[in-house]
């Protein structure tokens, strides 16, 4: 009878069949740390939570009024070649829901309705919009909001950009003011 000689496993097959089970274990455990951010945004998105940051109450543009706030409390985002943009949420009245066509948001005073900005979305008690922020936007510059209603009528309204979004002053004033 020959016998045969059985190789030991190398080393790291060794390591690798005594801490296979804890590996495992963290790669279940790893995704449970990032759960309590993914539940407050989950929660920040279905309204639970309010609109989000700096919330402006009642702001009156014409014979409406609405609530804006900033998604977040942080600097614009860059998005790739286009620039930087802001997002903000907003909120019509209760009775002004049926009579506001569109809601458009924008840095500086429009010059007509087909230079109103961007145009918020989703359902009027909670609509989003991403506002382009260029880099040479001066830090006392001012948030319009435009309101179109079914009626053809055009309101506007300004607030100042240091009050709706103190965040993206403090990234205006690091850029150094291009």
């Amino acid at each position: 009878m020959s016998q045969t000689a059985i190789a030991a496993p190398s080393p790291l097959k060794q390591w690798w069949l005594k801490w296979r089970f804890h590996l495992n274990i963290l790669l279940l455990l790893v995704p449970l740390g990032f759960m309590p951010k993914y539940f407050a945004d989950q929660k920040l998105f279905r309204g639970d939570s309010g609109l989000g940051a700096n919330l402006i109450e009642n702001i009156q543009v014409g014979p409406w009024s609405v609530d804006l706030a900033e998604l977040r409390d942080e600097a614009p985002r860059q998005d790739g070649p286009a620039g930087y943009f802001k997002a903000f949420n907003m909120a019509l009245c209760k009775a002004c829901v049926g009579e506001v066509k569109a809601a458009y948001l924008r840095i500086g005073k429009p010059r007509s309705l087909r230079a109103a900005g961007t145009i918020f979305f989703g359902t009027p008690y909670r609509m989003g919009t991403s506002l382009p922020v260029p880099e040479r936007t001066r830090g006392d510059a001012e948030l319009w909001i435009t309101l179109e209603g079914w009626d053809g009528s055009m309101q506007q309204a300004a607030i100042p950009l240091a009050k709706a979004s103190p965040a993206t002053i403090a990234w205006l004033n690091k850029q150094g003011g291009k």
